[in-house]
């Protein structure tokens, strides 16, 4: 393309912009000449073609064109949303536009209202990853090699080392690896295990976690009277709890704790399979071997520590029979719960 057939290609894209009617033809004209694939970004590309000697002759007219183009476009699409604006801009006689709100999970509905609560009684929240180490979820927790959790059919193993933590736990062990007593936390977050066995239990599941170690005494009795507190803050002051004996690893003496069934009020069903309670938690004074094995004197300190599944607290709070039911995505659900 010469000078001349450059001139006469400026003339004629003033020529449009002058002669469109409205923003419509406007915006064609300028797709026309400025768009990604329009004449002046094409002429741009052809620039290698010109001959050395024209190339800065030609480069000028080239951005003196764009220039005049631009201008003339803004003006006449100033001068066409001037003459729309001679009316009203805005009806405000149409009905408002409201857009749907979302509603929280009742796994996440509960996690805060545990966090609030716990956080009355001085328990901060701690986090740790989901992959964990055999140490953090096993050994440090005193949990023998032939314990049947460690096994493939129980545990999703990645390699000899690394699982995705079957428990919270974990996070207790990296918390006291860390910080020195007292240690007062409670371990919201997900967790694996290979359990899909009835309407209660879920292969993914959300567990919530606490301790509390000090070097001041620390008795059953303080553990009891902090997991009766939170139940009945969370479900309410009618709630039945009850504590069993029980053996953990990682607690001793140790105590299963359950609250009363959600679907028949205690008088038994296949959800609670017919004894009226539902296994919440499990509890228990921390066992000295596991200050051993973060390095706390187990002469010096004490505590308890404890852990339940957030999915079973929402069944119970929400009167929800099925756990899967959390997991389908449905938002007719979601909307029953809010």
């Amino acid at each position: 393309m010469t000078l001349q057939e450059l001139e006469s290609q400026q003339a004629q894209s003033l020529q449009e912009v002058a002669a469109a009617n409205g923003a419509a033809e406007l915006e064609q004209v300028r797709i026309k000449y400025l768009g990604r694939n329009g004449l002046l970004p094409a002429i741009v590309k052809q620039m290698k073609d010109v001959p050395k000697e024209d190339r800065p002759a030609f480069g000028k007219q080239t951005q003196a064109w764009r220039a005049a183009l631009e201008q003339a476009l803004a003006e006449k699409f100033a001068a066409a949303g001037g003459a729309q604006a001679q009316g009203p801009a805005f009806d405000c006689s149409l009905p408002g536009r409201w857009t749907r709100r979302g509603v929280q999970s009742p796994i996440s509905r509960v996690i805060e209202e545990t966090a609030a609560i716990f956080a009355r009684l001085g328990f901060s929240v701690a986090d740790g990853p989901d992959l964990e180490t055999r140490f953090n979820n096993f050994t440090a927790l005193n949990t023998p090699k032939h314990h049947p959790s460690m096994d493939a059919s129980d545990t999703l193993w990645l390699n000899d080392d690394l699982l995705l933590r079957t428990q919270t736990s974990p996070v207790q062990i990296r918390t006291m690896l860390a910080n020195q007593p007292p240690v007062r936390v409670i371990c919201p977050g997900r967790t694996y295990r290979r359990d899909t066995t009835d309407a209660t239990h879920s292969a993914n599941f959300h567990q919530i976690e606490g301790l509390y170690v000090d070097t001041k005494p620390v008795s059953l009795a303080d553990l009891k009277s902090t997991l009766a507190y939170f139940a009945r803050q969370m479900m309410g002051s009618n709630i039945g709890v009850r504590f069993r004996p029980h053996f953990f690893p990682f607690t001793e003496p140790s105590v299963e704790v359950d609250f009363t069934c959600h679907v028949c009020g205690g008088k038994g069903c296949r959800v609670c399979k017919q004894s009226g309670w539902i296994e919440i938690a499990g509890a228990g004074m921390v066992d000295p071997r596991v200050f051993g094995f973060v390095g706390y004197d187990p002469a010096k300190v004490n505590g308890f520590a404890f852990g339940f599944g957030v999915e079973r607290i929402a069944m119970i709070k929400y009167g929800i029979p099925d756990i899967r039911w959390l997991y389908e995505n449905d938002v007719r659900f979601l909307e029953q719960v809010k």
